[in-house]
């Protein structure tokens, strides 16, 4: 009882403590245990707190020097946190703050953008030059073409370059405007030939008297889109409208095909191809033709006209020469009246007659006019898979192929639906031929493996970074934190610790004793009796320490003191 009182009594601070150094002493280990215990909590309050940093997204990107410095300073004004990508490309916010930030930057008018519209011609200042006037205008008209152009979701960026030539009273000195136009697009995305086309008709339409073929789209990686320019040029060659015009016509042609065929053999056991002469060009034909007019054919009397003349007296007759240009001889007149000779009557001039007839003649005139795109001739080939069933016998899978009436069958379903012309020359040929790996109608393509799957690699770095916060935490607790603490812990329990009843307890060994009262030896006894004496002094100084703590609490709490600052 006596050594339990000196160590109530005795006091944390000595002279010995005093000469030994800071960290020897009781004070010391105080200190350092609390700022172990400091520095291990705030490693981990800082691991945690880098497990739950905010997710940054791209607020904006490709922007002007300009842009980018009153973004910043706006988002400064608002104490938003941001930092830059690599190579300082684009500005990063927390995602939950991109939406409601990029409204209140357009709210401010940012990003204005690297172009510049007509705003440029409100600091017009006075006496300002006419040339440097029409270049504040051609910059302000390429600047709000460049931002009519940017509105395109597909568009990122876009540059106008106009080239207005200077006018002239000449007619042969006249020259027309071009343009060209620089897209930078979107990753991964393009623009089909209709949006091209609509590019080239708004920047054509806000300049005067430029055409449509003096308009250049290019991309950033140095693509000619628009093809007005090779038309313009006279290029005979297909353009990307007539070769997509081609290879739909194709693929329906395969596509009736497929359809018609797959209801038989199945999806997985027809491929067809077909190759499409698509004639383009425009003909317009004019014909004059003349039928012959000739029997066994009617023939048509158009007009007939029919002349006829005679001449009276006679003609000249004799034997040429002399004697027969002798005047005639004197003329007699007959005394009986009687009529003269026939053969002294005067003889009759010639006759002449003409006859005219004009028939028709047949003639027919044809104009025709052909459209542009009309299939000139189809090529169609059509592969059939051998016929595959399950033998009921073996249960194995049996490839038989398909008889010459089922072949047959399948060549003129294929004509039907590919519009097949003999006339037009097309050409088809079915086939059947056993396909290389194809064993079931509903074959796919094996899938990957769950940790080779990459749409799992962003959940797999989310769970590690984790496990690797978790693992670190929990090495810090049980190897640095809780050995630390563990003897504060100990002097705790002690201290706080509720000793049995000592009637209870007593109660509870006279029955165990009664128990084996019989079979205990001598020295168990005495070795029960020891126990009990010991138990019965260290219930005697507890109350006694009670009592104490009682009377004079300020010593308790020294001791206690002294407990915590001790090394064990």
């Amino acid at each position: 009882m006596a050594a339990v009182a000196d160590d109530l009594i005795d006091t944390p601070a000595s002279g010995q403590d005093a000469k030994q150094g800071f960290l020897q002493t009781t004070m010391g280990k105080r200190v350092a245990l609390g700022g172990g215990i400091a520095l291990v909590v705030a490693i981990m309050a800082a691991l945690w707190m880098w497990s739950q940093a905010p997710e940054y997204r791209v607020l904006f990107s490709n922007y002007s020097d300009r842009d980018g410095g009153a973004i910043t300073a706006s988002l400064d004004q608002m104490g938003v946190k941001y930092k830059f990508s690599e190579g300082g490309s684009a500005i990063l916010v927390p995602s939950e703050q991109i939406h409601d930030l990029r409204l209140k930057l357009a709210a401010q008018g940012l990003p204005k953008g690297g172009n510049v519209g007509f705003e440029l011609m409100e600091n017009q200042k006075l006496g300002t030059s006419q040339f440097l006037e029409q270049v504040n205008y051609q910059r302000s008209l390429e600047g709000e073409l460049a931002r009519s152009i940017q509105s395109l979701g597909s568009v990122s960026a876009a540059r106008v370059h106009l080239a207005l030539p200077k006018p002239s009273v000449f007619v042969r000195d006249q020259q027309k405007p071009t343009a060209s136009v620089l897209l930078n697009l979107q990753p991964g995305r393009a623009l089909d030939q209709g949006q091209v086309s609509a590019i080239v008709h708004l920047v054509a339409s806000s300049v005067p008297e430029l055409t449509v073929g003096n308009v250049t789209v290019v991309d950033q990686n140095g693509n000619l889109l628009s093809e007005t320019g090779n038309k313009a040029a006279g290029n005979k060659g297909l353009d990307a409208t007539q070769l997509k015009y081609v290879e739909q016509v194709q693929q329906n042609i395969i596509k009736q095909v497929e359809s018609i065929i797959a209801p038989l053999v199945g999806k997985e056991n027809v491929r067809a191809e077909a190759t499409a002469e698509i004639d383009f060009a425009q003909v317009d034909t004019a014909a004059e033709m003349y039928k012959p007019n000739s029997p066994p054919e009617p023939q048509a009397i158009r007009s007939q006209q029919t002349s006829e003349s005679s001449q009276a007296g006679p003609g000249a007759s004799g034997i040429p020469g002399a004697l027969s240009n002798q005047p005639p001889g004197v003329a007699t007149a007959p005394i009986d009246g009687q009529p003269a000779a026939a053969g002294a009557a005067p003889a009759a001039g010639p006759t002449r007659k003409d006859a005219t007839t004009n028939y028709e003649v047949d003639k027919t005139i044809r104009y025709e006019q052909r459209p542009m795109g009309g299939i000139k001739r189809l090529t169609v080939g059509v592969v059939v898979n051998y016929r595959r069933s399950i033998d009921p016998k073996t249960g194995k899978v049996v490839v038989k192929p398909l008889t010459a009436n089922e072949v047959a069958q399948i060549n003129e379903l294929v004509k039907q639906a590919m519009g097949y012309s003999q006339n037009r020359g097309d050409t088809l040929n079915v086939t059947n031929a056993p396909f290389d790996g194809v064993d079931r109608p509903d074959d796919t393509p094996p899938s990957l493996d769950w940790w080779r799957d990459p749409a799992n690699l962003p959940l797999a770095k989310e769970i590690g970074k984790y496990l690797l916060l978790f693992a670190v935490l929990a090495f810090l607790y049980y190897r640095i934190l809780l050995p630390l603490m563990r003897p504060a812990i100990k002097k705790f329990d002690e201290v706080t610790a509720v000793p049995p009843d000592p009637d209870e307890e007593q109660a509870e060994e006279e029955e165990d004793g009664k128990a084996q009262a019989g079979a205990a030896s001598p020295e168990e006894e005495l070795e029960e009796q020891e126990i009990e004496r010991r138990d019965q002094g260290y219930r005697a100084n507890l109350q006694m320490a009670q009592d104490l703590a009682r009377q004079d609490p300020r010593i308790v709490a020294n001791v206690v003191k002294a407990w915590l600052g001790s090394n064990e």
